[in-house]
This record gives C-alpha cells, structure tokens and sequence, in this order.
C-alpha cells in the first residue's frame, strides 16, 4: 500500500511571519522529499474581464482563489501525481500563460492567507498551522515590503490597509485561527515552535517510514 504524504497548512495575516515559518521548516527538511505550495499562485484567472475590471480585485477575500484548482491539485499530489502550478502575473491582474512543474513529494507544506478559511482544504491537512503576529508589526513589516520591493507608496499602502487588508483579516483570516492544531505567536521569531514542528514532521516521517 502506497504511502500518502503528509500536508502541512501554515496559514496567518499578511506580514505575520507565515512564509518565514514554511521556509523554515522546508529548510530543516532539505535533501528529504519535500515542497511548498503557495495560495497566491491560485488566484483566479480574469482574462476573461477588462484591465479596469481586473484592478479592482479584492485580493485578500476567499473569491480572489480558485480554491477547487488548488484541491485538484493537492488531490493529485496526494496521489503521487504532478501538477502543473499556476502562475499569477500581478502587472495584468489575471494568470500568466507559465505554469510550473511541481513533482510530487512526501511533505507538503501548504502557505496561504485562507488556507485553513475552506473546509475541503483543512480535510485534506495532517497539522494546520497559524502563525499569530500583533496587528501593529504586521503593517509595519508590510510598509517595509511593498515599498522597499513593489515600489509602492507610503499613502497607498496605508490606504489598502486600512480598506482593504485590515477589515478582511477580521472577517475572513483571524476567525480560520480556531481550525489551528497550533498556534504559532511571533512567525519566524518563534525558533522554539518552529523546531518543535519539525519535530513533530520527523515523527510522522518516521512512522510513514519516509525517512
């Protein structure tokens, strides 16, 4: 009987650390049988619609996803099969005519906003994970991104924050913290939660005889 691979979904607001705490795990287990899966890839595709149409996507709400894409895909992997990844082109708003070839792996580590928002998801995860950070150093750490990286200004990201970013965590993200097996405070500060997950991997590695 084929072994099934284990699914870590590692979820948490934007600037809370969670893309620290997948990359630290997946670090931990480089030369093993392990891959990342990021939620932003699967944003939806809206070629279909006009470019002013497209600019006003609300990429923080659970229908900016194509969440039933993302399930086939884990589906497949979960079977040993590849998937072909999608890529998001964020200077058109809509998917990019690239995909990526993903081979299946024994780990997969999961890292998205929403993902622990959509119950056919979190069925599908052997350790839900939400990384925890205050409200105050999450928008610190997103000014410090989207200006130093995406060339944005200081007023427009305030602005999306507070319209936008702010009032979807509350609605959306903050309440998917009750799914969590474990709740992580601090990202990938947090050295202590972060080993003891790798721990816990090893384990079900071990007892998977993956290792």
């Amino acid at each position: 009987m084929m072994h099934r691979p284990v699914v870590i979904g590692v979820a948490g607001g934007s600037g809370s650390g969670k893309t620290s705490v997948s990359k630290a795990i997946y670090e931990s287990f480089k030369g093993h049988s392990i891959l990342m899966l990021e939620q932003d890839y699967y944003y939806k595709d809206q070629s279909h619609l006009p470019f002013e149409e497209r600019l006003k996507t609300n990429y923080d709400h659970p229908l900016a996803f194509d969440t039933d894409l993302l399930i086939e895909h884990i589906e497949q992997l979960l079977r040993y099969e590849p998937i072909e990844k999608p890529v998001y082109d964020y200077s058109i708003h809509t998917r990019s005519d690239q995909v990526i070839d993903v081979a299946p792996k024994d780990v997969i580590i999961l890292e998205g906003i929403l993902v622990l928002e959509d119950e056919r998801l979190r069925d599908l995860m052997d350790i839900k994970l939400f990384v925890d950070t205050d409200a105050d150093l999450r928008i610190i750490r997103r000014l410090q991104r989207d200006i130093q990286e995406r060339g944005r200004t200081l007023d427009s990201v305030i602005d999306q924050y507070v319209n936008v970013v702010r009032p979807m965590h509350n609605q959306f993200i903050e309440p998917t913290k009750r799914y969590a097996d474990i709740i992580i405070p601090e990202g990938g500060h947090n050295h202590v939660a972060i080993d003891l997950m790798v721990t816990k991997i090893q384990t079900i590695l071990e007892q998977k005889s993956f290792l």
